[in-house]
């Protein structure tokens, strides 16, 4: 690993802190005592690190170059042995919303489906979901699956396309169901936008409806992605 590949791997894995909600910009800069802009821009590959910066950053994030050597290997022999597309990764709903890059060690199994059943699926993803591994899968829990009822059986596996997060009906006029992340936690609902609300919708008419105020954030950034394939038994 040189230079350059030590820089991206450790602003991949201080990326993926971020993403978790285990660390911000701002808590990195008061760490190291570097300028939050200086983080910003090498988090967003406008900039390289110091070797004195790199150290700081190391060190406050408790990392060495092996931990990066470690995770940079583990990258490449996933995309090597990357399964076919139709074996989607079952994981949890918190590496679902949260890993771009599914790790070996987050799956707790292999979904086989039908070869070739996803590779007709359109997307409509924001641009920073270009990276993210697309398709996942999730078990939903009776009471997640209760409010959208009998759309989703209890306990089925869900396949999630992380690359559409866009609003827009799939097949007009049937709505899509999403998996939003709700706080820390994931809900399945139809989704709508008003003012700078999200509306979700449950099937069942029983359970309410919740509100999500988006703020500056836009509508896709709380959307994991829209369900594709409901897996359940009979």
């Amino acid at each position: 690993m040189n230079f350059l590949q030590l820089h991206e791997q450790l602003r991949l894995e201080l990326s993926r802190r971020i993403r978790r909600g285990v660390l911000t910009g701002t808590l990195l800069s008061h760490q190291t005592g570097l300028k939050t802009a200086h983080i910003s821009n090498f988090l967003h590959r406008k900039r390289r690190l110091s070797l004195d910066a790199l150290d700081r950053v190391l060190t406050v994030q408790s990392l060495t170059v092996q931990d990066l050597l470690s995770a940079s290997h583990e990258h490449h022999r996933s995309k090597e042995d990357a399964p076919h597309p139709s074996a989607v990764p079952l994981v949890s709903q918190s590496v679902a919303m949260y890993e771009a890059e599914i790790r070996r060690t987050s799956v707790l199994e292999l979904i086989q489906l039908p070869v070739g059943c996803l590779d007709h699926l359109r997307t409509r993803r924001s641009a920073n979901r270009r990276s993210w591994e697309r398709f996942v899968a999730v078990r939903a829990s009776y009471a997640q699956a209760e409010a959208m009822m009998p759309a989703i059986a209890p306990h089925a596996i869900l396949i999630i396309d992380r690359h559409y997060n866009s609003l827009l009906p799939y097949r007009a006029p049937a709505p899509n169901i999403y998996a939003v992340q709700h706080g820390a936690v994931m809900l399945f609902r139809y989704v709508s936008v008003q003012s700078s609300c999200l509306i979700l919708r449950p099937h069942n008419l029983n359970h309410p409806v919740d509100l999500v105020e988006s703020g500056e954030k836009s509508p896709g950034s709380f959307i994991v992605g829209r369900i594709c394939v409901s897996l359940a038994e009979v």
